[in-house]
């Protein structure tokens, strides 16, 4: 529990930093939180039990900027998305809003305040998440080398259950988001936490909003645990990565957790979810009249294309 934040104007947001092993790029990214616009802030930095703990004095801060951060150290490590999603534990209710970030990016001073705007519209007895694109930068971040993907089909559970469409980096949700990812995510085993945060925002009727528009620099370097995907071949690894039966792993570990949390999604989203699994076992007419009953779709006409395939080869 943090007994302490920015006592500052307008809702509270406690920002969860992952780390492992990353002092090269931390102090920029803290810097860049502690630049935002908005001011009411509290970083809490993870220490997965790294080899490099984070170097206090290396972050050059100030006595002010001190009470802004606090710093917990894992007993053991936990990976990078359960290092997150375990994080959200950590707090109580203290916050009104709740962010992930990664320990190599830099936030564009707005990118918090932008979030909010778009969040305080939705009531406070709705979980709502927001999540948007990343500027894909070079490890020094200060060449831009291109944009995440642009999403224009409208978030939903049916397509949460075969594509995440927002990096953890960028997401920022409400309180109510925040005790239902950390409640369901309990005991589970999880793919990624981001993905997980779609899955069950959008599972039980909540608000995701995508945003076009990118706030963060993502740092592209050798150590990267996740890259940018938005590559040819990036995407002939996923292709590969299908026929090998990579995704249809990952879908089968989403749906056992969701299938754990299944009294937690809307009576439509559970129908969906049975579709879902049904399909997987079916035969290949069968499967196809399933999955289309299940409306499950990706975000681009060259994702539902290999979407498709995954179907015909029975990889999804």
């Amino acid at each position: 529990m943090v007994e302490e934040y920015c006592q500052d104007t307008g809702p509270s947001v406690a920002i969860i930093v992952g780390y492992f092993n990353g002092n090269r790029y931390l102090n920029d990214q803290i810097k860049s939180i502690l630049n935002q616009t908005h001011k009411n802030i509290k970083i809490v930095i993870f220490d997965d039990c790294s080899n490099e703990p984070v170097d206090v004095d290396a972050l050059n801060l100030s006595p002010e900027e001190h009470t802004f951060v606090h710093i917990v150290v894992r007993e053991y490590n936990l990976g990078f998305s359960n290092n997150f999603l375990q994080g959200l534990s950590y707090f109580e209710d203290e916050f009104d809003y709740y962010a992930f970030s990664d320990q190599d990016d830099i936030w564009d001073p707005d990118k918090i305040e932008v979030a909010l705007n778009q969040l305080t519209t939705i009531s406070e007895n709705t979980p709502a998440l927001y999540c948007g694109r990343t500027s894909i930068s070079d490890n020094t971040c200060e060449l831009v080398l291109g944009k995440s993907p642009l999403f224009s089909k409208p978030p939903s559970f049916a397509n949460a259950l075969v594509q995440s469409i927002g990096g953890g980096n960028t997401m920022v949700f409400n309180r109510l988001a925040k005790n239902l990812i950390a409640k369901s995510s309990t005991n589970n085993e999880i793919v990624s936490h981001d993905w997980w945060c779609y899955l069950v925002v959008a599972g039980v009727g909540g608000h995701i909003l995508y945003d076009s528009n990118p706030y963060l620099k993502y740092r592209q370097h050798s150590t990267n645990i996740v890259g940018s995907n938005n590559s040819w071949s990036a995407r002939v690894k996923r292709v590969n990565g299908m026929i090998e039966g990579r995704f249809r792993k990952w879908n089968d570990i989403n749906t056992k957790a969701l299938l754990y949390n299944v009294e937690l999604l809307s009576v439509d989203n559970q129908l969906r979810l049975k579709n879902f699994k049904l399909a997987q076992k079916s035969g290949l007419l069968e499967r196809l009249v399933l999955f289309k009953r299940s409306g499950i779709y990706r975000q681009t006409f060259l994702g539902n294309l290999g979407l498709l395939f995954g179907i015909l080869i029975n990889r999804v």
